[in-house]
């Protein structure tokens, strides 16, 4: 017995950079689970037109929305593991492991990180007829104003309630979530002064800032930023350990062989580096990115558990 295992580890070390060198030999399929126009349909449409040029097969992107971007996680988790399928998803990822009760897939399990691709700040912007010129402010006047401050999402799940449950749990605040059916309208309606504040993405929200039509009290980083010098954090600015930003990142059905997922964790950072991919993403306010399977699967377990106190500190769950 013991002589067969060596014999298959050996098959498997020869094997392993003959299959890398071989994939792929036929078109893959990357599953974005959300519908197109939005930042995760934008980031995967950026790499499978690298991927394209790189690999010399066609990468091709699937929008399959729907769920909380649960549909279109669950058709990758349960596709056959052989690299011909791959999913870019956003931290929705781990929000939805507590958030949703009952997932047919599990998050950790059934699913095999890649590398993470890119990451996005947000800002805490509020309307400018809104009394007040910081967080520091704004959490002391949704204290003096507990339910009547409204803050707008594109749903549940989304990156904006994401952001601001989270700010609501670090602050210990209670403003009122006006759910919209996506963050364009959201956004709108913040500008229209229908709702007092929102947690937007920096690309979205930064022209308006510099405007004048919102005013934005902070960024949703560890560390300023340099398109918005000005904008503290919102841990400098009175809520320490606040940290907030979306990260897109390619993922495999779990099983797939190594030897793959190593080669595609090597050409997605050359693809992202490429001048014009790179450019296109910091125009659009990302931040290109790389890690180890090892490192990106360690930071999801960490946001699973940030977003489970979140979760259940405001005892939100979908069915």
């Amino acid at each position: 017995m013991f002589g067969k295992v060596v014999v298959v580890s050996v098959v498997l070390a020869v094997a392993g950079p003959a299959i890398a060198q071989q994939y792929p030999s036929k078109p893959v399929r990357i599953i974005v689970p959300t519908a197109p126009g939005g930042g995760a349909d934008f980031v995967g449409r950026l790499l499978a037109h690298g991927l394209n040029q790189s690999l010399g097969q066609p990468f091709i992107v699937d929008n399959r929305g729907g769920g909380g971007t649960t549909i279109g996680v669950t058709l990758a988790a349960k596709s056959p593991p052989d690299g011909y399928t791959l999913l870019l998803q956003h931290n929705s990822l781990a929000f939805n492991a507590t958030f949703y009760r009952k997932l047919p897939y599990d998050t950790v399990k059934d699913l095999a990180p890649i590398t993470l691709i890119a990451t996005q700040p947000y800002i805490v912007a509020v309307h400018p007829s809104l009394p007040v010129r910081s967080v520091k402010e704004l959490v002391a006047l949704a204290k003096a104003r507990p339910g009547q401050l409204a803050y707008a999402s594109g749903g549940a799940g989304s990156g904006p309630y994401m952001g601001a449950e989270l700010l609501k749990h670090a602050a210990k605040i209670d403003v009122l979530h006006v759910p919209y059916k996506g963050a364009g309208p959201a956004f709108a309606d913040l500008m229209s002064g229908e709702v007092q504040m929102m947690v937007v993405t920096m690309s979205t929200a930064l022209p308006h800032v510099k405007s004048g039509k919102v005013r934005g009290l902070a960024v949703s980083s560890a560390k300023r930023v340099p398109a918005a010098p000005g904008l503290p954090t919102v841990a400098e600015s009175g809520v320490p350990g606040y940290e907030f930003a979306v990260w897109y990142g390619l993922f495999a059905p779990a099983g797939t062989p190594a030897a793959i997922v190593a080669r595609l964790n090597e050409e997605a950072p050359k693809v992202l580096a490429a001048r014009d991919v790179h450019d296109k993403l910091v125009a659009g306010g990302l931040t290109p990115l790389r890690t180890s399977p090892e490192e990106f699967s360690a930071l999801i377990r960490r946001d699973i558990a940030k977003w489970a106190a979140v979760v259940k500190a405001g005892n939100q769950y979908a069915d």
